[in-house]
């Protein structure tokens, strides 16, 4: 069987089981996902053998440090995908929702309602906690799920997603068979085979860099939602409590560089050059993370014990996932808006300042899926948007925009209830 054949049979398969999961009660649902949990959580020495192999790839591609922080699962994040589940348990169900009633005056009785969107495939790099969240997301929303991950993680997804569905499978006599899949190739020839046919899969989300997310765009035949990559910053505007302001830059940089949501570049009002980004590049050089700085910003640092290094053009544009920061010095809020705007991903920004006035300026001008005052770009995140686990980041503008949880994985159609009225 050639890999296109293979890969409509696991669309046709995973079809299938759309249908039969719309057909799961909202308790049928949860019992599999709490059971679901509780074997990821009574699976770890399994789990942790076949991320030992993924790991011994990841050396062998040379990943950089922070990419292996991304693929690693340690008991904390066996424990994280855990209780995300559960937590998708216990929100309700996004499916069945009446959102709109028009009663129409020839007796037509309309009702717009939330249902599932079908057959769902996911690709992405590295985390293979995303294999987890995608699949119990999918799965409450009535969703059959396609995992695609990187070749440096498909021993940890393979082995998460048997967990699952042996789980589910243990727990419902209706669970399908074919719910929750991962692709069993790493072949990328895979990826546009999966993506070749609208009648077998409704939708693709791709997370991860650039290269991966204009791949898919470009070969897919079904509709995407990007999860595009996350060039975030923070603004450090003239009326910033100091203090608070490095407290957020050196979270948003290192609480955990490799991940979407962590800021790549730190603007800083010019009237802060000399009093306050000496102190700031001392703080992250205690972090040990490198600055990319502009000419303006260079000057400012020499002589500061700090590795600085000049910005370049690509820099502004690059998303490290590493301990490199760029560093910008700009004139105000409008020219702080105007790089987000033509440099940025369209993620997460943040501004910090006492001043309301620049600060709204700022959250109703930067054009990104989430923007703050006053905290670091790291909140970006389902769980902390009160979804529960979620599936990615969208920075597209059309359908969902940022954290996407349950309501952002179902469509809805119109359910129709008449006497018999025909149009005249």
């Amino acid at each position: 069987m050639s890999l296109e054949e293979q890969m409509r049979a696991l669309a046709t398969r995973a079809k299938k089981a759309s249908h039969a999961l719309a057909g799961l009660s909202e308790d049928e649902k949860n019992r599999c996902l709490r059971a679901m949990a509780d074997a990821l959580s009574a699976s770890r020495e399994v789990l942790a053998e076949a991320n030992a192999k993924d790991l011994e790839t990841a050396a062998t591609m040379g990943l950089s440090a922070a990419m292996v922080d991304r693929l690693r699962l340690t008991d904390k994040r066996v424990d994280s995908m855990a209780n995300g589940l559960r937590e998708v348990a216990d929100l309700p169900d996004p499916t069945g929702q009446v959102l709109e009633v028009y009663n129409a005056p020839n007796g037509l009785k309309m009702s717009k309602v939330s249902c599932p969107i079908g057959v769902v495939v996911i690709i992405y790099e590295s985390r293979p906690n995303v294999t987890a969240d995608a699949a119990g997301l999918c799965f409450k929303a009535g969703n059959a799920t396609i995992l695609r991950g990187g070749k440096e993680a498909i021993h940890s997804n393979m082995a998460i997603a048997e967990a699952l569905t042996k789980a589910a499978r243990a727990t419902i006599e209706d669970f399908p068979e074919d719910a929750i899949s991962v692709t069993p190739t790493t072949d990328r020839a895979a990826i546009p085979a999966l993506l070749a046919d609208p009648e077998l899969v409704d939708l693709c989300m791709p997370r991860g860099g650039e290269g991966l997310i204009r791949a898919v765009a470009d070969c897919s035949k079904v509709p995407v939602i990007k999860h595009y990559k996350g060039v975030c910053s923070v603004f450090v505007d003239r009326g910033a409590d100091l203090n608070m302001a490095t407290s957020i830059v050196v979270n948003s940089k290192t609480q955990r560089p490799g991940v979407c949501n962590a800021i790549e570049t730190v603007l800083i009002d010019r009237p802060l050059v000399e009093r306050y980004l000496p102190e700031l590049a001392r703080a992250l050089a205690a972090e040990n993370v490198e600055m990319r700085a502009d000419a303006t910003a260079l000057t400012a640092l020499q002589g500061v014990d700090a590795k600085v290094v000049a910005a370049e053009e690509a820099d502004w544009t690059t998303e490290y996932l590493d301990w490199i920061l760029a560093v910008k010095v700009v004139d105000g809020v409008a020219e702080a808006i105007e790089h987000i705007n033509r440099y940025g991903s369209g993620h997460s920004d943040s501004i910090v300042t006492k001043e309301e006035a620049r600060a709204s300026q700022f959250l109703n001008g930067v054009d990104s899926s989430a923007v703050y005052w006053n905290a670091s770009t790291r909140f970006t995140d389902g769980a902390e948007f009160g979804m529960g686990a979620e599936i990615g980041i969208s920075t597209d503008k059309i359908g969902a925009r940022g954290p996407m949880g349950l309501k952002e994985l179902t469509t809805y159609k119109w359910l129709i209830r008449g006497e018999g009225q025909i149009r005249k």
